[in-house]
């Protein structure tokens, strides 16, 4: 393997916007105590990354190394650190300070490409408590997909609704962790609902195992068209809209039913019918990502089924630019993906 002395690095540097973005060098870091060296080798999109760079993040010093997700290769490790080898294959964790348990504010407050620098860099120092193994099928871009969009849909429908085969999930678009939440769900026997505007990326999903799809422009009160098709209301929603869609969302839950909140794509503020919430007995759970043991299950799970993320399109490490105003637009299906240099 070829000894880089210098690495490449994206930073948010002048303002907050995409066109902020600059690259710069600097020195390879080396690892030390308890820390590992990892030469990322692909990184992959979130819409929390494209808010960050915009500035609406909550990050407010400049300049920050953006991204979370990320897969590479452990190129050094300092004294003491035996949970990885120079060799192994892995993710840097979302939350570098949450390892196990519930969440809390101390376990989430290390960030990656938030309050900590994050994987748009060409060697990256962590602590080796901050890595975990890939799956053995997956190559890196895939495995670059896991760490946020896939733990969040892991967590959603394993740790906090605890789905049992033959419960109904609806996902709302098709975006990273919608699509991670579908094959998911069919993994574990589930019966899914997909919406989306595009009746090209419906088809894609039933070609994923979606058994229902619903094109939410040609159907405005979605929220009760899937209520009715699954009989009286979905046992999930796995909700990523935000104000435009939760009242839907209200909308196609059973009595009793789960409320999955992941993200705010169309906005960050929404009037909620209280009375619907009670009289539904509904359970609204907000999450974020999760601990490094669900990463650890969920990885688990995806190398004995086989499961491989889907990436819509991968860009070269030159693009990062690029690849965010793909995601600002939202034409992808699945995940936005960045190729490193191979060494």
């Amino acid at each position: 393997m070829n000894r880089l002395v210098e690495a490449r690095i994206w930073q948010v540097a002048r303002e907050w916007s995409i066109d902020g973005l600059e690259l710069a060098q600097r020195p390879v870091p080396e690892p030390g105590a308890g820390e590992v060296a990892v030469r990322i080798r692909a990184a992959s999109l979130n819409y929390r990354d494209l808010l960050t760079v915009q500035g609406k993040g909550g990050v407010t010093r400049l300049p920050l190394i953006p991204f979370s997700d990320g897969a590479g290769e452990v190129i050094a490790v300092g004294d003491g650190v035996t949970r990885v080898a120079v060799g192994d294959r892995v993710c840097p964790m979302f939350f570098q300070s949450w390892f196990d348990g519930g969440p809390s504010a101390a376990n989430r407050r290390l960030a990656l490409g938030g309050t900590r620098p994050g994987v748009l860099q060409e060697v990256m120092v962590l602590n080796a408590e901050g890595v975990t193994r890939i799956p053995s099928h997956l190559n890196f871009v895939e495995a670059a997909a896991l760490p946020c969009a896939g733990l969040t849909a892991w967590r959603a429908l394993f740790e906090e609704a605890q789905l049992r085969p033959g419960e109904t999930v609806l996902v709302q678009g098709t975006g990273g962790v919608s699509i991670f939440a579908l094959q998911f769900a069919k993994l574990a026997g589930a019966t899914v609902i997909v919406t989306s505007s595009s009746d090209q990326k419906l088809e894609r999903a039933k070609a994923l195992g979606a058994d229902h799809t619903i094109n939410y422009r040609a159907v405005p009160e979605w929220g009760k068209a899937a209520a009715d098709w699954a009989g009286g209301g979905v046992d999930h929603v796995v909700e990523v809209g935000g104000k435009d869609t939760f009242r839907q969302s209200i909308e196609a839950a059973r009595v009793g039913g789960t409320i999955l909140v992941i993200g705010v794509l169309s906005g960050f503020a929404q009037e909620i019918t209280i009375p619907m919430l009670f009289s539904k007995n509904l359970h609204v759970i907000g999450l974020s990502v999760g601990s490094r043991r669900m990463f650890e299950g969920m990885a688990a799970a995806i190398e004995r089924s086989g499961l491989r993320p889907v990436i819509d399109r991968t860009f070269d490490f030159g693009e990062v630019p690029e690849a965010l105003r793909l995601m600002e637009r939202g034409g992808h299906f699945g995940k936005i993906a960045i190729e490193f240099p191979s060494p």
